[in-house]
């Protein structure tokens, strides 16, 4: 198992295959996620703060779909 770098950026990522607009993750993450007319959900785009993470992690593991994960985009 690789330790993955803390100074790393994470941002929210939807893979668009598995969504099937369930809208948990807005519940979870509402600072990162918003829901469109169709219930279906719009990421803002912006890092994971560090605070933020244990809510981003358990958006993720809460998805029914398996359609949210947490990216990394490299070191801020």
């Amino acid at each position: 198992m690789t330790r993955r770098d803390p100074r790393t950026t994470r941002r929210l990522v939807v893979d668009w295959t598995r969504c099937d607009g369930h809208g948990l993750c807005a519940l979870l993450v509402p600072e990162h996620i918003r829901l469109d007319e169709w219930g279906f959900p719009v990421v803002d785009g912006d890092p994971v703060l560090p605070a933020e993470r244990r809510h981003a992690h358990r958006a993720v593991a809460a998805c029914p779909a398996l359609a949210l994960r947490l990216g990394e985009t490299g070191r801020r």
